[in-house]
């Protein structure tokens, strides 16, 4: 079984092959890491790891967090690799077939974003549609996005942004940017179960709504 790992250590040399050490003790093979962010004393880093069948992943937890300083935000099923050259792929997909880009956007931005769905809404008035989603996004019936256009990439809050009732089930995570230079479009990405869209990711993720838009020329 493969998982990705969240994990939040101190930026400091060794805290990471303490902590990979302690992965491999509790039986983990490790297929790979990515650099989340980086900041403030600390480092976020996703952990592509296997466990042996019939292992629970509890024991990434318990052996990650036995590293003084070190806490895991999730772990959650994973296809056990980690490609950080997507976004470059997406965009090469996209101006080699702009007629599809927007499905295209749609499709990619889950994979580079460990996410399980995205979708490009547009809002007219007070009605808000969809007009790319990704294969897993969740049906929803036409309602309104209060909330576009936007000036800046978000986390979306529930609470405090109206989104369809289903784009929150399985404890789903919100992100969104804007997209086209003056329509109130947004590229909307849901993570079911977390965790949570973290500064870094949300500046990614508006870097590569601006270059499609450019691309796109809409």
């Amino acid at each position: 079984m493969s998982f990705l790992l969240r994990v939040v250590l101190p930026d400091k040399p060794g805290s990471l092959g303490a902590v990979a050490t302690a992965l491999g003790n509790a039986g983990a093979d490790i297929l790979g890491v990515d650099v989340v962010e980086r900041s403030r004393g600390h480092a976020v880093d996703d952990l592509a790891v296997e466990l042996p069948s019939g292992r629970p992943p509890d024991v990434l937890i318990t052996a990650a967090e036995s590293v003084p300083g070190v806490q895991v935000e999730s772990v959650r099923p994973h296809s056990g690799k980690l490609d950080t050259h997507r976004e470059l792929e997406l965009i090469e997909a996209v101006t080699v077939d702009p007629g599809h880009g927007l499905q295209l956007l749609a499709e990619g931005v889950p994979r580079i974003f460990r996410a399980g769905w995205a979708l490009v809404a547009a809002r007219e008035g007070t009605r808000a549609y969809r007009i790319a989603e990704s294969s897993a996004a969740p049906e929803t019936i036409a309602a309104d996005l209060p909330w576009l256009p936007l000036k800046r990439a978000i986390a979306v809050d529930p609470a405090v942004h109206e989104v369809p009732q289903p784009w929150t089930e399985l404890d789903t995570e919100l992100a969104a940017a804007p997209f086209g230079p003056s329509t109130p479009h947004a590229l909307v990405v849901g993570r079911p179960g977390g965790p949570a869209f973290r500064p870094s990711e949300l500046a990614r993720l508006a870097h590569l709504a601006g270059i499609v838009t450019t691309i796109l020329g809409s």
